[in-house]
């Protein structure tokens, strides 16, 4: 979606779309009332808002018409999510309110195959990213994306969110408060999704080589991974040389597929299950 915002705060049109904004909390076009109050405030390309929940799949709340979703938000959604930085900033509880992604991603995040088969299809240069906690293990995250025409959020744009960000906080969790029972059908639990990234490898690895191939899969460098892990840098190469070995591959990108393989045999293997109550 594209928006073309007058970016001052003080005007009349946001006193009007906040207007606007309260007087929807209730009703289902309040997200998308939402996404274009946020474009007054902030030059973006698209606006995608998702709630996540602990053992289940993201759900998007806008853009919910189909048209608006492209094959590459779909893939994000069915399955990229999990190795998403933002998903596992939430996971972890390290993600800030506000936050550009460049600032929660991985060292190594534009090498990753997430990065390189999924992220880099939105054809983004910059995304940020408003948290909102709501209720029973759910956040809502707002994601603002820009594309290279508008090039990178200026400060004055991330003080204006910044700013903001209460309120749109407030509001965003009483419209969960009213709504979030509509979303419950739409919720599908991550089963075989779950267990993909802890399963991956058994068998094969060793519980250390499982845990350095999920930090690969998700952008970590050798580097990063030591620091995290608390180990040598040359223990991590020594692991990375074992995990190729003992998976017949030499690339990361290699492991990738195997891992989107596994994936696959865990989903075909794993009963459907029925929505439970946000």
């Amino acid at each position: 979606m594209n928006h073309q915002p007058s970016l001052n705060s003080t005007s009349i049109n946001w006193q009007k779309d906040l207007a606007y904004l309260i007087d929807h909390i209730r009703l289902r076009n309040f997200p998308k009332a939402m996404a274009d109050l946020l474009a007054t405030q902030c030059n973006v390309s698209s606006v995608l808002m998702v709630t996540y929940k602990k053992s289940f799949k993201p759900i998007i709340l806008h853009p919910t018409d189909p048209a608006e979703q492209s094959p590459t938000l779909r893939t994000y959604i069915n399955k990229a999510y999990i190795l998403d930085p933002l998903f596992n900033a939430i996971q972890t509880g390290c993600n800030p309110d506000l936050s550009r992604l460049a600032d929660i991603a991985p060292d190594s995040f534009d090498t990753s195959e997430y990065y390189q088969t999924c992220y880099k299809n939105f054809d983004l240069v910059d995304e940020i990213n408003l948290s909102i906690e709501l209720d029973n293990d759910v956040t809502c995250t707002i994601s603002l994306g820009r594309k290279s025409s508008l090039g990178t959020i200026t400060r004055a744009e991330l003080n204006r969110l910044n700013e903001i960000y209460p309120i749109i906080n407030s509001l965003v969790r009483q419209f969960w408060l009213s709504q979030s029972q509509e979303y419950v059908k739409y919720e599908k639990s991550e089963g075989a999704m779950k267990q993909a990234i802890n399963t991956f490898g058994s068998g094969i690895l060793t519980r250390r080589e499982q845990e350095i191939s999920g930090l690969i899969l998700r952008g970590h460098s050798s580097k990063a991974i030591a620091s995290k892990l608390n180990i040598s840098l040359g223990t991590v190469k020594v692991h990375r040389k074992n995990i190729h070995t003992r998976l017949h591959t030499s690339t990361q990108s290699e492991i990738f597929t195997l891992f989107l393989a596994h994936l696959n045999e865990l989903e075909a293997a794993t009963p459907s299950a029925e929505a439970s109550p946000v």
